[in-house]
């Protein structure tokens, strides 16, 4: 009987995962799942870099690469890997391999922190060293174990009648296991009381709840505690930018997908948001995504 080294493992593992996406993902799009936190992608062609945030969650490419500018990273993100984001993060990223013939395949899982935090509690995990650097964004080699967990999840989408039963308990699986393996020490200094990237996470939470409110330094920093000039260095150090710069970010993302899943038009996204001048969205809109709005929402809605 031959036995299957870990290399070759996760290769036959990832050839099952790419095919159960395949399955669910047709044709080249973003297709969202009975499950609220699960997202499956297939891209059929190199994409152009566009800037985005990634929230907290566990990034999964099956086929293909993508390329992931943070700061000024350059991540590369391949086939058998994961990508955990600990704290949303600005980013610029495309699909790099992709084709008809082997298209880009990948899944996000986005994972819920109360039920990190529950978890972690009950597997009585010690706290992460408070000296070192906390890394936002880890990309890590996927193992079978992890794989395996994933497919289950996928496979029960074929299974319907069962879902409801059976995927809370595989999600409950999936965190178990980035909590003990290669992406763990991540989400332990996100879920620790009273560390920066816990107490940022709380602001950032707070901001993406309170878009249209304005924003106030001080106010922040009150939150969780921090005079303004320490807020101020900690949420550069996790995030990558200022809290300003974060803000205006998050507010161009929520109305670039208000324009494109409600259909508002310019005025009423950049309103929702909380811009009081159209103008002034328009011009930081542009600067983000390359096109004014109107023009940006068509590329958007066509397949690729």
């Amino acid at each position: 009987m031959t036995h299957l080294q870990p290399d070759d493992l996760i290769e036959a593992d990832l050839t099952g995962l790419a095919s159960l996406i395949a399955r669910q993902a047709t044709h080249a799009g973003d297709f969202p799942t009975r499950l609220p936190a699960l997202s499956l992608h297939r891209r059929t062609s190199p994409t152009d870099p566009m800037p985005c945030i990634y929230g907290l969650g566990l990034g999964v490419v099956a086929q293909g690469s993508k390329q992931v500018l943070q700061q000024e990273a350059v991540l590369h993100f391949r086939a058998g890997q994961g990508m955990l984001t600990s704290i949303d993060q600005p980013v610029v990223s495309h699909v790099a391999q992709a084709s008809v013939a082997k298209p880009f395949l990948g899944m996000m899982l986005t994972l819920d922190v109360s039920q990190i935090m529950r978890i972690a509690s009950e597997l009585q995990l010690p706290p992460p060293p408070k000296a070192g650097t906390h890394q936002a964004i880890v990309i890590a080699e996927l193992d079978p174990g992890l794989v395996r967990a994933l497919e289950r999840l996928l496979g029960l989408l074929e299974e319907p009648e069962l879902f409801d039963h059976l995927a809370p308990l595989v999600q409950q699986e999936i965190i178990v296991r980035l909590l003990v393996g290669q992406h763990g020490m991540a989400l332990r200094h996100l879920i620790a009381t009273g560390s920066p990237m816990q107490q940022i996470a709380s602001v950032v939470a707070w901001l993406k709840q309170n878009l249209a409110e304005p924003m106030r330094i001080e106010h922040l920093a009150e939150r969780v505690h921090m005079s303004p000039s320490t807020f101020r260095q900690h949420f550069r150090t996790l995030t990558g930018v200022s809290p300003l710069q974060f803000h205006k970010q998050l507010r161009l993302q929520e109305a670039r997908q208000l324009m494109i899943n409600q259909h508002l038009d310019a005025g009423q996204a950049a309103g929702r948001v909380g811009y009081e001048s159209a103008s002034q969205f328009s011009r930081e809109y542009s600067r983000a995504f390359g096109a004014p709005p109107q023009r940006d929402i068509r590329r958007m809605r066509q397949p690729g």
